[in-house]
């Protein structure tokens, strides 16, 4: 029997949300150069929604924002929290209008494998852990990647970039002996340096994710 051309079947993505707080786009775009400098790699060909709630009933040039996004190889693939002319003009330019509801997705199965690296990850390095946890005996350098689709566990300095639960594992963790990260993120949910530092992150410290948002607590010594 042939198979159908096309079959529409229900799924789910990991998606970032860029919460817009004003409608000065100048403003606004000095700030997201700001931090897409501080991970490039991190945010190329990003799909990305927009939060409209902090401005809403604020007029802002949405056609401009789409365009300064792609500029900066940022895929806009949405907005969220708008008013009904914010929306009048995403229709126009072709975004979609989300519905941000809340929602209790069940938790992926846990890992099944263990990936162990027992040395330095240096500069331009990246170590992927498939569909389990990742174990690094040393430290991880700026400009170093690790990524695991489980949690990552450091036994020395995080310095450069650690992503955990890249399928979406919303109970992955990354514990470091001393965090002192360029960008953390966990399910996609992510903290850049100046995050870490607002949120008093320690010498030791072990990384969650709360609801949406990230939480660092500090580890005994």
């Amino acid at each position: 029997m042939q198979k159908p051309a096309l079959e529409l079947k229900g799924s789910s993505f990991t998606l970032s949300v860029l919460h817009i707080n004003t409608s000065d786009l100048v403003s606004l775009l000095e700030e997201l150069d700001k931090k897409l400098a501080q991970a490039p790699q991190f945010f190329i060909n990003a799909p990305l929604v927009l939060n409209f709630s902090e401005i809403n009933q604020q007029a802002i040039d949405l056609s401009a924002l789409k365009q300064a996004m792609l500029d900066r190889q940022l895929i806009l693939i949405g907005i969220a929290g708008a008013d009904e002319q914010q929306q009048q003009q995403a229709k126009q330019l072709g975004i979609a209008h989300l519905k941000m509801g809340k929602h209790n997705p069940l938790p992926p199965p846990p890992p099944r494998t263990c990936k162990i690296v027992k040395q330095n990850i240096r500069s331009g390095q990246q170590i992927y852990a498939k569909d389990g946890d990742l174990v690094i005996f040393g430290a991880v350098s700026n400009g170093a990647e690790v990524i695991a689709d489980g949690s990552i566990h450091i036994y020395g300095a995080l310095r450069g970039k650690a992503m955990a639960g890249a399928k979406g594992d919303i109970n992955a963790v990354i514990i470091a002996k001393s965090l002192d990260a360029e960008l953390v993120s966990i399910a996609g949910q992510y903290w850049l340096a100046e995050n870490l530092l607002q949120h008093g992150a320690k010498k030791s410290g072990c990384i969650r994710l709360a609801g949406e948002s990230l939480t660092v607590e500090t580890l005994p010594e």
